[in-house]
């Protein structure tokens, strides 16, 4: 007698997540033209990442936004099932208490889970933080699980990109091998998220998709950004060989 089919035996294998985690200055300074490019640059990525998402890979996005309170107004959600809602301006910028929320997503392996590839965390202020940040960055850098992501910032305007706000989106990257990105003016926030895009999209498409390719093999819109020389290579993370599995990394 044949034996019976096991359906069981043939399960599809389900998207292997990257996760972008996205922390946004929402204060009052951000009212009116850079908070309304910002909502369009999110979104415009976040559609992006619909597009280019396969059964092999997807796009795992979250919305942390910063003015008055931190706030997760996305938790981990796949680009093709997030719901973009426009955000506004309001109150102070509280850095330190965005990135506490950031970092328990992260270390929360059910909404982080450990098959997902290594996740980018993206800054984007136009200020210096009004809450206590330094010791829960230092924290979200050095310790668990966090410390193994990639780091992004973007400053916006003169108070970001000088002085203490520059110093800063400086110390959120540091060791990444990226630099601080400049947008002069509101226009050119779409241009690094467009950067951002293009490196979030080449990881999946690379055969080792937890390395970050340095920010000068990607070639971005005309922009006032600042990148590494030319032959700079990524190297926030140099326990992470370029061979290994790539379910190894967490």
């Amino acid at each position: 007698m044949a034996n019976e089919f096991d359906a069981s035996k043939f399960t599809a294998s389900s998207a292997k997540p990257l996760p972008v985690v996205l922390l946004l200055d929402t204060s009052a300074s951000m009212t009116g033209e850079k908070i309304e490019s910002l909502n369009d640059a999110a979104r415009r990525m976040v559609g992006t990442f619909t597009k280019e998402e396969s059964q092999a890979n997807e796009f795992l996005v979250s919305i942390v936004t910063f003015g008055g309170s931190a706030e997760l107004i996305s938790p981990p959600t796949c680009a093709s099932e997030l719901v973009f809602n426009d955000f506004g301006a309001k109150g102070g910028t509280p850095l330190g208490a965005a990135i506490d929320v950031a970092k328990a997503l992260i270390e929360d392996k059910v909404q982080t889970p450990s098959r997902a590839y290594r996740p980018l965390v993206v800054l984007v202020s136009d200020g210096v933080p009004t809450d206590s940040w330094e010791d829960r960055l230092e924290t979200f850098i050095q310790d668990g699980r966090s410390a193994k992501c990639d780091r992004m910032a973007l400053g916006i305007g003169p108070e970001a990109c000088g002085g203490q706000g520059r110093a800063t989106l400086e110390r959120f990257i540091a060791g990444t091998g990226h630099q601080v990105f400049e947008a002069e003016d509101a226009a050119e926030i779409h241009t690094f998220f467009k950067f951002v895009t293009m490196s979030v999209v080449s990881r999946t498409l690379s055969q080792n998709p937890n390395l970050v390719p340095a920010d000068d093999t990607l070639v971005p819109p005309s922009s006032t950004a600042t990148t590494p020389n030319s032959g700079s290579e990524h190297r926030s993370q140099p326990d992470l060989a370029a061979d290994e599995g790539e379910d190894s990394y967490w």
